[in-house]
């Protein structure tokens, strides 16, 4: 199990470095963390959901993940309330001071499931175990699902990871093992410094200090690496710095309260000509090549925040002057016409009934309780070319469909019926354009001639088509990790027979 001095910390890479690695040595690593808290999310084949950085382990272990490997998955939505999924289907809704009283017998027997499922479909596989936040806050231990109640339950080995890029490394390593109950300590079988900038040998003495203190062997130094990894949460794809100052395109994306599905973007940020800028509600448009609005886990509410800061009229200005807006998932939502919500599902200040959006595609989207949760195949109809193929997954509560009578009929974006649509704008080139299929831009070939069209429009060469699908990319990622763990960590104290 790995475990963290506190959220941020490198848990879920470190998973999946420590999944590749075992795959290499010819093991089946089973990736696994009992409870999520993420809006980051994925589908499974099974049309179930599930956080995406378990997706990424199941990945890096050469799996095709699947719900069991996060049977608890909790979505925030605001005012202190989560969705609660358990083994990939929504069971209802909490607040956080309800939910140990109400969800934690149901979310135990979800985890003792998901591993039963787990092992049943991967016998003589190794469970690699990822824990969430800090293993001791004190607050919760009585009533913790996925930290050492679950490791005490499979008598896991663990590994306790502190970053110390962000300071207090010493600090943060004795006063969680302090905060350790007696039967805990034991199941603690060393440490691991991530994020070191500089030689490893410069943290010697601090290693020798720390084995000293606590009785515990420093397993490795995990070096700075200067790559772009899949960010978990939101709070993590804010932090990074700037890059590519040299970059000859910039999309702007709507940094909204309820941002969802942000690993989305990360196609966009690994192409080397393309710099992403966040605009936050009161920030200024400016005059971007595109403008992205992605996933919403409370489309209502943050379509109410972007009108409230006057994002909407900038955005109609953008339009009319040539400017190109795409919008993903609840992003599309905001973009269309009216939008219906008899169940008030979704929490709009408006209560009930139907609820203006931007109005710059005319569609009408219907909100309901059953959510769409699908993998999808299909082929792209726009931008025009050559046949190309899209593949992705649809995760979205609402059905949306043009509208009847508009002057202006939007036209369908893929051969799949109400998989997305686009539509141009005045006379000055400008398009706007939607999609439900997250993983569309990680489709190379497409993404590379979307990119081409904001290209021409300022007058740049075009880039090659011939661009693979970005899960390469993602795999030659995850070597690269891996390399860097094997060649800084050792593993043997924690590895016994699987």
């Amino acid at each position: 199990m790995v475990l963290g001095t506190s959220s941020g910390a490198g848990k879920s890479l470190m998973t999946a470095a420590l999944c590749r690695v075992l795959r290499r040595r010819g093991e089946t690593p089973l990736p696994f963390k009992g409870q999520n808290m993420s809006l980051n999310a994925w589908v499974d084949q099974g049309g179930g959901e599930m956080a995406y950085s378990q997706a990424l382990q199941a990945w890096a272990a050469g799996l095709e993940p699947q719900v069991a490997m996060n049977p608890v998955l909790l979505k925030p939505q605001g005012d202190s309330t989560s969705e609660v999924i358990h083994l990939g289907r929504s069971v209802g809704v909490t607040r956080a001071e309800d939910y140990y009283r109400d969800w934690f017998r149901p979310g135990w027997d979800a985890i003792r499931a998901g591993l039963d499922q787990l092992r049943a479909a991967h016998p003589g596989g190794r469970l690699v175990l990822e824990g969430a936040g800090s293993p001791v806050e004190v607050n919760l231990q009585p009533r913790d699902l996925t930290n050492l109640r679950l490791a005490q339950f499979l008598r896991a080995r663990c590994l306790l990871v502190a970053d110390i890029e962000r300071g207090g490394v010493f600090a943060q390593i004795v006063g969680t093992l302090a905060l350790l109950r007696p039967v805990e300590r034991p199941l603690i079988k060393g440490l691991l410094i991530n994020r070191f900038r500089g030689r490893s040998s410069l943290f010697e003495d601090g290693r020798r200090w720390l084995e000293r203190e606590t009785g515990l062997p420093v397993l490795g130094v995990m070096p700075w690496l200067d790559e772009l990894f899949p960010p978990e949460d939101s709070l993590d794809l804010l932090e990074r710095r700037a890059r590519k100052p040299e970059a000859e395109l910039e999309i702007a994306v709507l940094r909204l309260p309820s941002i969802s599905n942000f690993s989305d973007l990360d196609p966009l940020e690994a192409e080397p000509s393309l710099r992403l800028r966040w605009i936050r509600p009161g920030d200024p448009l400016g005059r971007p090549d595109a403008v992205l609005l992605i996933g919403s886990k409370q489309t209502l509410r943050d379509l109410e925040a972007l009108k409230a800061a006057g994002l909407g009229a900038q955005l109609k200005a953008y339009l009319a002057e040539g400017g190109h807006v795409f919008g993903l998932c609840g992003g599309m939502q905001m973009l269309g016409s009216e939008l219906l919500d008899p169940d008030d599902l979704e929490g709009g200040a408006a209560g009930p009934g139907a609820v203006a959006g931007l109005d710059l595609l005319p569609l009408r989207t219907r909100f309901g309780a059953t959510k769409t949760l699908r993998q999808q195949r299909g082929a792209a109809l726009w931008p025009p070319g050559a046949p190309l193929e899209l593949e992705g997954f649809e995760l979205h509560r609402g059905q949306t469909e043009p509208l009847d009578g508009a002057p202006d009929q939007p036209r369908p974006l893929a051969a799949s019926t109400g998989l997305g649509w686009w539509l141009p704008v005045g006379d000055r080139g400008g398009l706007v354009a939607g999609a439900y299929l997250h993983g569309l831009f990680e489709a190379g070939a497409w993404r590379r001639r979307w990119l081409n069209r904001l290209r021409e429009r300022r007058g740049l060469p075009p880039l090659s088509e011939r661009q693979p699908h970005h899960g390469r990319q993602l795999e030659a990622l995850l070597d690269r990790l891996a390399d860097a763990f094997e060649a800084h960590v050792d593993l043997g104290p924690l590895l016994g027979p699987p």
